[in-house]
């Protein structure tokens, strides 16, 4: 164990329960640190317990509950997020903004944190549909309408590095994830149901070039960030991969294949605005079968430069493509 006297190293980790949240928990308790990890209930809490952490029932709203669990934490671990492809601005705002804002002050105001890392998003850069390749932490983030998880999580990241430095050895820094994937994913569930449905179509036929990050990748990024960085960095994996190629591996890991219909992305945009307009108009339940929101995430070449994290934070991807894929096919 890694002992200082009587102290022992102690984290504080929001959506601890979760994908990447759990593998952080597992991976820093391996590591001989305490976690403490903030639930929202009692199914939630038993998960975090049996990863090895310490649950705390309170939500992200109580910056006094905050500041209690966070006590003698030197690192916070903000992961939990709302994450789906339709909703209201203001309720992704209410747990992306307004969630990431009351932590950043609860920690701030917590004279033991010393740094706040935060699980951003690739798609914090992604404005209008246009193709980003290769591009670096020197694009802008932006924010749209079509989009409201995106522009909550490119708003939640620039409260972030705003804090950064308020005071004495107070650091924070945003990663940035292309598409986090791996054995558990739940994305994957949903495609599948997307699949089997019949609903599926690659929109310009699935060549654009994308970028994605193995969530063990992400987890050695958010370890090295402890002790590395200031800022917001790309993490990804070493190769990039094709809609179609991307897709299609992990769709075969559930033994199912999406076939080769196609629709070109400018039908889809139009097809998905009208089934928004729709779904607002009338208030319908449930998520439209297309949404603008996923056709930006994946309609177009999405690929990132990871040489600032592998300079700055000693970030190097580890798992491959093949090597995450065959893992994900042996779980079964």
């Amino acid at each position: 164990m890694n002992k200082l006297g009587n102290m022992q190293k102690l984290a504080f980790v929001t959506g601890g329960s979760g994908f990447v949240g759990g593998r952080l928990v597992e991976a820093l308790v391996a590591q001989g640190w305490q976690v403490r990890a903030l639930v929202r209930g009692q199914k939630a809490a038993a998960n975090a317990a049996t990863l090895g952490a310490v649950p705390v029932l309170g939500e992200l709203t109580d910056q006094a509950g905050l500041s209690k669990a966070m006590a003698g934490s030197t690192v916070v671990f903000h992961v939990a997020a709302l994450f789906k492809m339709w909703g209201k601005q203001k309720e992704f705002n209410a747990v992306n903004v307004e969630g990431s804002r009351t932590l950043v002050e609860a920690a701030v105001n917590t004279p033991s944190v010393r740094k706040v890392v935060m699980v951003s998003a690739g798609a914090v850069v992604q404005g209008d549909p246009v193709p980003l390749v290769n591009i670096d932490e020197r694009v802008p983030v932006q924010q749209r309408s079509f989009a409201p998880y995106s522009a909550s999580k490119a708003a939640a990241e620039q409260i972030l590095l705003a804090a950064n430095g308020r005071r004495d050895g107070f650091q924070t820094v945003a990663l940035r994830p292309t598409l986090v994937w791996g054995t558990g994913m739940p994305m994957l569930d949903q495609m599948v149901e997307v699949v089997n449905a019949g609903n599926w179509q690659w929109p310009d036929g699935g060549t654009q070039a994308m970028s994605t990050c193995h969530i063990n990748n992400l987890v050695d990024a958010l370890l090295l960030a402890v002790d590395h960085g200031q800022g917001a960095y790309f993490v990804a994996d070493a190769e990039d991969g094709t809609l179609r190629s991307v897709v299609s591996d992990l769709l075969a890991t559930r033994g199912v294949k999406a076939g080769d219909k196609s629709v070109s992305f400018g039908m889809a945009w139009m097809l998905a605005g009208v089934m928004g307009f729709f779904w607002n108009l009338f208030n319908l339940k449930g998520e439209p079968p297309i949404t603008r929101q996923m056709l930006r995430l994946i309609g177009k070449p999405f690929t990132v430069n990871i040489s600032k994290a592998r300079r700055e934070l000693g970030y190097a991807p580890r798992v491959s493509w093949k090597q995450g894929i065959a893992e994900m096919q042996s779980s079964i």
